[in-house]
């Protein structure tokens, strides 16, 4: 099941010409690799990379003379209840997660079933999986099943996950790399990864383990 998240941020990579790991990956390529921790492998670690990202913010007014579609911060969260530790939080089953993702459903009035997108950090690919629990895509110690097969976080699944290949595949960009992607899937503008169905919201989230923060955007118009 953990490999999905790993399997499904490499097919969208495929997609994405600006991604640094590009080729193929099996489920035989996965279970095959070198183990990091039990039971992380190689492949649940994010691959370090040179990376920029520009994100220009404006007044919704000014901004309507862009040219293209306007993407609003609808909500977002940094907050952390807990302590500021790998080992020492209280549930290391939830990390800083679960503190940011409930902060931000309470500055909206939108919903995890609103949400058409998710790019969702994975500097390790558990972090991920703390991602869909805390955003309430699925229930506390249901994601396994959630993400079981990867057919429901592909990019024609009903929760298009990681849609440029996160950082397990596209590259660490420490969170900037969801932020930019999110953007131009809501405008359209991803290309052969694109989603379908025109989406309008997506949440990206940054962070997880002793620290985090997720944002929802919106397309405006």
């Amino acid at each position: 099941q953990l490999a999905q998240i790993a399997l499904n941020g490499r097919r969208n990579a495929m997609l994405n010409p600006q991604a640094v790991m590009r080729a193929p990956m099996t489920m035989d390529d996965y279970m095959s690799a070198r183990m990091i921790t039990t039971p992380l492998c190689l492949y649940d670690c994010d691959v370090r990379v040179d990376a920029s990202t520009a994100i220009i913010v404006s007044h919704i007014d000014a901004a309507r003379d862009c040219g293209s579609p306007l993407i609003r911060f609808e909500a977002m969260s940094g907050a952390l209840y807990g302590k500021d530790s790998w080992d020492q939080f209280d549930d290391i089953t939830t990390m800083a997660a679960r503190d940011a993702a409930q902060r931000m459903w309470q500055r909206t009035d939108l919903r995890p079933g609103n949400v058409d997108i998710a790019e969702l950090y994975d500097g390790f690919s558990i972090l991920t999986v703390f991602w869909l629990e805390a955003l309430g895509f699925c229930g506390k110690g249901e994601c396994g099943d959630f993400i079981a097969g990867g057919k429901r976080i592909s990019l024609d699944g009903e929760l298009p996950l990681n849609t440029h290949g996160g950082q397990l595949s596209a590259g660490r960009a420490h969170g900037f790399g969801f932020i930019h992607e999110a953007v131009l899937q809501l405008r359209g503008g991803a290309g052969a990864r694109q989603v379908k169905n025109n989406p309008q919201v997506a949440v990206a989230a940054a962070g997880g383990g002793p620290l985090a923060a997720c944002m929802l955007l919106v397309r405006d118009g």
